[in-house]
Parts: structure tokens; sequence; C-alpha cells
């Protein structure tokens, strides 16, 4: 059974920084992307960030690109992520997913499994 478990969200003031973490267990973690992503009350899941299966490759979405950094440590099987200069419009639930295969998608359709969130609120 496939468990992906975030931690780490909370309530933070404008220009603060958070670290989210994402505990997998019950698959191979090596051999999956992982991603995370992010949905605001009333608004779509959006992609925040991806790591390949090495963690030698990412990217970003355009409004966290530079502030956010997404990192992964395979012997421990989880997957982080550094968010710093956070700003009221990052005030989403927060999700990891895993993808199995090679290639670092930005579609949230594409994932196989995915964690019950975390919910992270930047006040201003």
């Amino acid at each position: 059974q496939v468990q992906l478990v975030e931690s780490g969200g909370g309530l933070v003031q404008a220009g603060g920084s958070l670290r989210l973490s994402c505990a997998a267990s019950g698959l191979t973690f090596s051999r999956y992307v992982m991603g995370w992503f992010r949905q605001a009350p009333g608004k779509e899941r959006e992609f925040v960030a991806v790591i390949n299966r090495y963690g030698d490759s990412t990217a970003y979405a355009d409004s966290v690109k530079g502030r956010f950094t997404i990192s992964r440590d395979n012997a421990k099987n989880t997957a982080n992520l550094q968010m710093n200069s956070l700003k009221p419009e990052d005030t989403a639930k927060y999700f990891c997913a895993a993808e199995f295969g090679s290639v670092s998608h930005i579609y949230a359709y594409t994932y196989d499994y995915w964690g019950q969130g975390t919910q992270v609120t930047v006040s201003s």
C-alpha cells in the first residue's frame, strides 16, 4: 500500500520560510518522479515543482522560481520543498505526488499517487 505523508505546513508571516517534507512508503521511491502541487480555495490544483528520480534535474512554476527549492533523499524515501520569501499568494494546501517513470511532468493527471496535503498559510 503506497502512502505519501506531507508535513511541515503552518502559519507564517510574509517573507518567512517553511520546509515541507513528504515521506513515502510502499513503493520503490527511486523509481518515481516526485512533484509538489498546491491548491487554494476555489482554485484548481497547480504545479509547483518537480524533481527527477535521481535528484539532479528540477523544474519550477514561474511563480515560485528563485524562492522554492525541491530536493529528495532516496535513502530516506523523502522529498522536500524549501519555501523562502513566502507571499500571501502562496497560501494553499500543498500536496506531494509520485509518478512512476523517468520523465518529469508538470500535469497533475500524470501522477500515480498523492498525499493528503499540508496547509500553508502566509499572513500579510
